[in-house]
């Protein structure tokens, strides 16, 4: 059995997946652009580039992805998070394009429309699965803490 879960909040959620992951990057992108080729034979450099503006921005950026993309897997299926959460790499690309100055190919451009039709596809499925009939994955209930104690 499906039913859907989304509410206002929640589709809040998915916008800051979806915006976090597309400036994080970008701005990581920036911040790495400009400091030059970084070597994994040097870590001295790459402590530099944490504490780089426009990376540092970008990292903390990206630690809002993560925040927000596990709260969102909490309340929907996996199948519905990621593709919706995709629009981020139509945002990421057109920043790139228009801020970054980056050359997008056609052939790009035309996986950004194949993108976007697919998260149409997507969100117009249910988000969320219930296990408990039986049927599917064997997943437990989430349980909240106190109740954790009442199940023992």
């Amino acid at each position: 059995m499906t039913h859907s879960t989304m509410t206002f909040r929640r589709y809040l959620v998915l916008a800051a997946v979806t915006l976090t992951s597309a400036f994080g990057d970008t701005f990581l992108s920036r911040g790495m652009k400009l400091l030059g080729p970084v070597s994994l034979h040097h870590p001295a450099e790459l402590i530099h580039a944490v504490f780089s503006p426009w990376v540092a921005m970008g990292i903390v950026l990206l630690i809002g992805f993560f925040a927000s993309y596990m709260a969102s897997l909490s309340w929907a299926d996996l199948t519905f998070v990621l593709p919706a959460s995709s629009l981020g790499y139509v945002i990421m690309t057109l920043l790139a394009r228009f801020w970054l100055h980056e050359h997008v190919s056609p052939l790009r451009w035309l996986g950004i429309v194949c993108i976007t039709a697919g998260v149409g596809f997507v969100t117009r499925g249910p988000s969320w699965t219930d296990h408990r009939s039986g049927k599917g994955a064997c997943v437990e209930e989430p349980v909240t803490v106190g109740q954790e104690e009442a199940r023992l």
